[in-house]
């Protein structure tokens, strides 16, 4: 992890072997308060103090909306830098996996309620867009079992666009760029749809895939289950069977002309 101390990489200080990549244990080591972390941390706690700004005074105060305006921004740009940190230099925890989607629809969500709230923005639009959120977010953990549905392409310039429109009806605009913050969060929206729509086409994909390779397995274990089951029966059989040619072989031995020609010899 070159230029990051051990100590906040939270790993255990060890030099790691140049051109190499730290294994699996260096990465369960990560600290829960390395740079990445800290980082979803401060979004989270931007999010009170982003609505507190933007309601301040009514909430149509040009600049303290501008201030805001800002906050936004900063949550925007750490969340595209914590997850770049976290995978760059193993720094994936646990409180990550689950802080950093949380501090995403917080400062998202809190942004489109206040927003509606003022009346600068439909209540549908805010609707539509918390409803997909809140819903591919449970559909992930209802397939996890089943594999990761990685983020798509559209999925990225959604996030872009709602980004961007979200944070131009925070700014008090006024004319033509009023006008072209309508469009933007029109193609936003649109954006909202169509890719969570393919979100769930994905998801039922993978869980259907997953149900088919599970009872694959499954089929293929009680089969190999049962060939064990029938060669341990052969195997008793064959047992049984020169069990019993010795004891025949035993019976005639001990028959008495066998026993008179046997003390003969004798």
């Amino acid at each position: 992890m070159t230029g990051v101390p051990a100590s906040a990489a939270g790993g255990s200080g060890a030099t790691p072997v140049r051109g190499g990549k730290l294994g699996a244990a260096a990465v369960n080591q990560a600290s829960l308060w390395n740079i990445a972390n800290l980082l979803t941390m401060a979004r989270l706690v931007l999010v009170p103090g982003f609505v507190v700004l933007l309601l301040h005074d009514g909430g149509y105060d040009p600049a303290w909306r501008s201030i805001a305006w800002a906050a936004f921004a900063v949550a925007m740009i750490t969340d595209v830098f914590d997850g770049h940190l976290a995978r760059k230099y193993n720094l994936v925890t646990d409180f990550g996996k689950i802080a950093d989607p949380i501090a995403d629809k917080a400062i998202m969500g809190a942004a489109l309620i206040c927003l509606s709230y003022l009346g600068d923005l439909p209540w549908w639009v805010t609707g539509v867009i918390l409803f997909r959120e809140l819903g591919i977010t449970l559909m992930r953990f209802w397939v996890i079992r089943h594999g990761v549905i990685p983020a798509s392409r559209g999925g990225k310039m959604k996030t872009l666009a709602q980004g961007t429109a979200v944070g131009m009806y925070v700014l008090a605009l006024t004319g033509p760029l009023a006008t072209l913050r309508f469009w933007v969060m029109a193609v936003a929206v649109v954006l909202t749809v169509v890719t969570g729509l393919d979100y769930v086409r994905q998801a039922v994909v993978l869980r259907r895939q997953g149900i088919a390779a599970d009872r694959a397995t499954a089929a293929q274990e009680a089969a190999e289950a049962a060939e064990a089951a029938l060669e341990a029966v052969e195997g008793a059989r064959s047992a049984g069977t020169v069990l019993e040619g010795a004891e025949a072989a035993e019976r005639v031995s001990g028959a008495p002309g066998n026993r008179g020609a046997a003390e003969a010899e004798r």
